[in-house]
């Protein structure tokens, strides 16, 4: 398992690196720095697909996925080619039915690791840490209103569950909001 310092790190790189370190992060430079093409298609209860062959990749998201979920699901495709996709210099596929996977029936112990690094990553990169607390600071955010966390999520093109979880684990929040 990568250790949270070293998801919360590769973030900062990877969004350095791509010229996408700001807030809403541009998820899609991201994806076009790294070599990975991005198309919407209507894939069912699919939300994202990612394709790689050597350097290159090509992710499908679920077009009727709200925007919000859309990025999300980049953004998790994107942690996969970063963590994982490399392995053995072989074509790889992912294919993943739900953004919040927590394994199922049949799921090897592998799966479900290299799904939840891509989850952490995948929110790491949308909401980076440093730019999550800059925010809050310099709009002054009560985090026990929920406006705040309401106000926090259109910054960043993201969920308010999806924020108030980041918030949680970056343990800048202590309590679960009613989302």
């Amino acid at each position: 398992m990568i250790s949270t310092g070293e998801l919360e790190n590769t973030a900062e790189k990877t969004l350095r690196e791509t010229d996408a370190y700001r807030v809403p992060v541009p998820i899609q430079i991201v994806a076009q720095h790294l070599n990975l093409t991005l198309e919407a298609l209507p894939l069912g209860k699919v939300s994202g697909v990612l394709v790689v062959n050597d350097d290159q990749g090509a992710i499908g998201y679920n077009s009727a996925h709200a925007r919000v979920r859309q990025r999300f699901t980049i953004s998790h495709e994107i942690a996969h080619f970063t963590l994982h996709a490399k392995r053995n210099g072989k074509p790889r596929l992912f294919i993943d039915e739900h953004v919040m996977y927590r394994g199922g029936k049949g799921a090897s112990a592998q799966a479900a690791r290299e799904e939840a690094e891509a989850h952490r990553l995948a929110s790491a990169l949308l909401m980076p840490k440093s730019l999550v607390e800059r925010e809050i600071k310099n709009h002054d955010l009560d985090l026990d209103d929920d406006e705040a966390i309401h106000f926090l999520a259109k910054q960043f093109w993201v969920s308010p569950v999806a924020i108030a979880n980041r918030l949680l684990r970056l343990r800048i929040l202590l309590y679960q909001p009613d989302y």
